[in-house]
């Protein structure tokens, strides 16, 4: 079979658009991540919070309620590795999907002594975030507004420290 010069440019130009289709999927050189929702919501101390506050921090979303046994289990750990890592660029939202007043859920708050901001958590937020049918749920943004790891269920002190010092040693 003899190819011609004109045959042999259409068969390299497909196998270099194939291999770059295909390079582009699998991230070759670097993996690409999903970019965090851009949201504005308020906290129950009337704080306003957006993605871009965040930005150069290690985000933690926590989609949780007050009535879930392995929600309220996580609150001490979350408690304890925020005061100890917030100056270290870790920052935490707490976003309760509860049916409670604003009222109510500030009264648990303040029961557990929940150090980080706490906000009811809208279908707006819930659409954006997608957490799914299971809580908690905690979703890690690191320092670029990048999603990075959602993690469904109880989330343990070693395993959130062990996210967070990861994403801090990134550039």
């Amino acid at each position: 079979m003899n190819l011609r010069k004109k045959d042999w440019r259409i068969i390299l130009t497909i196998t270099i658009m194939s291999l770059l289709v295909f390079f582009s999927k699998i991230g070759l050189s670097k993996q690409n991540y999903e970019v965090a929702p851009d949201f504005k919501i308020e906290d129950l101390d009337g704080k306003i919070h957006t993605l871009n506050d965040y930005r150069g921090k290690i985000l933690l979303i926590n989609f949780w309620a007050t009535w879930c046994p392995p929600c309220r289990a996580e609150i001490p750990d979350f408690i304890e590795v925020y005061e100890a890592e917030k100056n270290n660029g870790l920052a935490i939202l707490g976003l309760s999907v509860d049916d409670l007043s604003t009222n109510e859920l500030q009264t648990f708050v303040r029961r557990f002594k929940i150090n980080y901001p706490v906000a009811l958590a809208t279908q707006e937020i819930i659409r954006q975030f997608r957490p799914g049918q299971y809580i908690p749920t905690t979703i890690f943004i690191d320092k670029k507004g990048q999603i990075r790891h959602k993690h469904v269920g109880l989330l343990d002190k070693k395993t959130l420290l062990d996210y967070f010092r990861k994403l801090k040693a990134e550039d």
